[in-house]
């Protein structure tokens, strides 16, 4: 039985669609963030950026997005594009607002069913805010 050409240029299409799916997103192996310089945050997730200007730790802002921009770029940039500004299969981080921090948090911790991995055993809290503040910083 012979399959239509057309047909086949659309199966090749869906396959090929697919695996540029799956990879597109990458191969992330984390990256270990340095935030010595900055306070130490404890373990339990706050649900908003403490190195944002204004905030608990607003004061360490300018630290916070040196070392997210680090920390973005061993992490984040694969997948989510550099300056955090997205090719079309990711996210557009640069899209968050302020009150996107606790979704921020949790999506970062626990990743997603849609191919971003946990970051909750390889960052800390610190590491994390401070890519957030980068990310906030690159939005301007």
């Amino acid at each position: 039985m012979a399959v239509p050409s057309p047909l086949k240029a659309c199966v090749a299409a869906g396959l090929f669609g697919w695996a540029a799916l799956v990879m597109g997103h990458g191969n992330v192996t984390p990256q270990e963030v340095d935030t010595g310089s900055l306070p130490e945050l404890g373990s339990e997730p706050l649900m908003e950026n403490p190195f944002r200007a204004g905030n608990e730790h607003g004061d360490y802002n300018e630290e916070a997005i040196k070392i997210g921009e680090s920390g973005y770029s061993g992490n984040c940039a694969a997948c989510h594009g550099i300056q955090a500004q997205s090719g079309g299969l990711t996210p557009d981080l640069r899209e968050l607002e302020e009150w996107d921090d606790e979704y921020f948090i949790g999506r970062v911790l626990n990743g997603t069913d849609r191919g971003m991995p946990s970051f909750k055993s390889n960052l800390d809290q610190n590491a994390i805010w401070a890519v957030k503040t980068y990310i906030e910083s690159v939005k301007e």
